[in-house]
């Protein structure tokens, strides 16, 4: 046994000799020996997700064909007909919204927390890029399956480059082609080559030295997409016939704040190009504005206010944007369509007025809690500990789950259970999460030794 640990240890030594001479071991890999906060740790969690949304992006293309005739057909294929093809369609989707979700938590916990103000500019600064064009990724890959829905969003895309001025025409002739064949191949080009180089590219600047790689939060971000694959599964859709009138659908949820905006009638330039693109600025430059060298949200009263404000519209919007009156209500399909302005943007700057006024008096109210709690005694926080005995026990209880879980999900597939499936194996890498944690504490419990009391 010793001979072969040499062995193995003598390969990795010859393997991290010869990685001195690349910028690979720039980056250092830390495995954390206890557990991270989860909002330190939404970084990495996006990275990893980007990961997935590679490994299952990879094989999705060894069946998709990038023509406009054969598009929706060839996913029609690998969801019904390819073997695991359902669970991997369903991986990749979920995996880029959740990307999407987690970038945007990432992105706020570091304005909240002020950790760009710590030599951090231009990793705030590409981040702020990687998330702009992350959603660029999305969404030239939705449109590949060449639905009603992704039609839809082709010609709002189309529609709202061409509005902007000078360079708008020229990027629909270079982005969109002549017509749905040149949009297919170019989409095609974009979502699997171009953009996630820059991704890359961005990713590389944007890491810090030191990149924590904690298990166990990584088969917990896993699994729960699996979980919500197999609870939410996303439908195929309707395949795109040009003969036939479009019928009533939204985007994707995070492009329906945006679809508000194009729904009240005011200019496409205005609403959807530059709005979003004052959105935009306005968080890349705030390293720039907030140079105090306060870092906690109580202390910033105004960006604190700024970015609740920017996430209580954006969520407004969104729900805005999803709401359709039925055909009951309004049976004329442009007036179901249409938002009317005045409303709309009026709610906008009552919900600044609102969310700066309470932000001021919210974090008013939480200083003078604070200054009147430091005069009483605080109580020494309650720290649950367990005996080796009870997480030996917790162990096996889990590992014998897991063991029962992986047995079900293989049973539920061969059943044609697909989303049963998909739910139990998110639930077993919830369960090694679990595991691999209670494993790392009870290590880490067992080898701290007990204190003695002495009389």
């Amino acid at each position: 046994m010793s001979e072969n640990r040499n062995s193995i240890q003598k390969v990795w030594d010859w393997f991290t000799k010869g990685l001195d001479r690349t910028p690979i071991l720039a980056f250092k890999l830390q495995a954390p020996q206890k557990a991270l906060s989860p909002l330190a740790f939404l970084g990495m969690c996006t990275f990893i997700v980007f990961l997935l949304l590679g490994l299952s992006g990879a094989l999705l293309l060894i069946y998709y064909q990038p023509t406009y005739a054969a598009a929706f057909d060839s996913v029609d294929l690998i969801e019904n007909e390819v073997t695991y093809g359902f669970a991997v369609r369903q991986l990749h989707y979920h995996a880029s919204n959740a990307m999407i979700f987690l970038a945007l938590c990432h992105m706020y916990y570091q304005f909240f927390s002020g950790k760009f103000k710590l030599k951090n500019d231009v990793l705030w600064v590409t981040g702020i890029l990687l998330g702009t064009i992350t959603i660029l990724e999305a969404y030239t890959g939705y449109d590949l399956i060449f639905s009603d829905r992704a039609v839809l969003a082709i010609s709002i895309g189309a529609s709202l480059n061409n509005a902007a001025p000078v360079l708008g025409p020229v990027i629909v002739k270079t982005m969109f082609g002549q017509g749905f064949s040149d949009i297919v191949i170019r989409f095609y080009a974009l979502h699997v080559f171009i953009v996630p180089m820059a991704m890359v590219i961005l990713m590389f600047i944007h890491f810090p030295r030191a990149l924590v790689f904690d298990v166990p939060m990584i088969a917990g971000i896993s699994g729960a997409i699996l979980i919500v694959a197999g609870i939410f599964p996303i439908a195929l859709g309707i395949k795109f016939d040009p003969s036939v009138p479009p019928g009533i659908t939204v985007p994707e949820w995070y492009f329906s704040s945006l679809y508000a905006f194009l729904r009240t009638g005011v200019d496409k330039f205005i609403s959807g190009i530059l709005l979003p693109t004052i959105f935009i600025i306005l968080f890349l430059i705030i390293p720039f504005v907030d140079k105090s060298k306060k870092f906690s949200w109580k202390d910033r009263p105004f960006f604190t206010a700024l970015g609740i404000t920017s996430i209580i519209q954006a969520a407004v919007t969104s729900v805005w944007g999803f709401y359709i009156p039925s055909a009951e209500i309004e049976p004329d399909l442009t007036a179901r369509l249409f938002i009317p302005p005045v409303p709309f943007y009026g709610v906008m700057l009552a919900i600044v007025a609102i969310s700066f006024v309470g932000t001021y008096g919210i974090i008013y109210f939480i200083k003078q809690n604070a200054a009147k709690s430091k005069l009483v005694a605080k109580p020494k926080p309650v720290e649950i500990k367990l005996s080796p005995k009870w997480i030996f026990t917790a162990l096996i209880g889990l590992l014998v789950f897991q063991i029962f879980l992986n047995i079900t999900s293989i049973q539920a597939f061969l059943s044609g259970l697909k989303n049963l499936a998909l739910l139990e194996s998110g639930v077993t890498l919830v369960a090694f999460a679990i595991i691999f944690h209670i494993y790392r504490y009870g290590k880490k419990t067992i080898a701290t030794p007990q204190k003695t009391v002495t009389s």
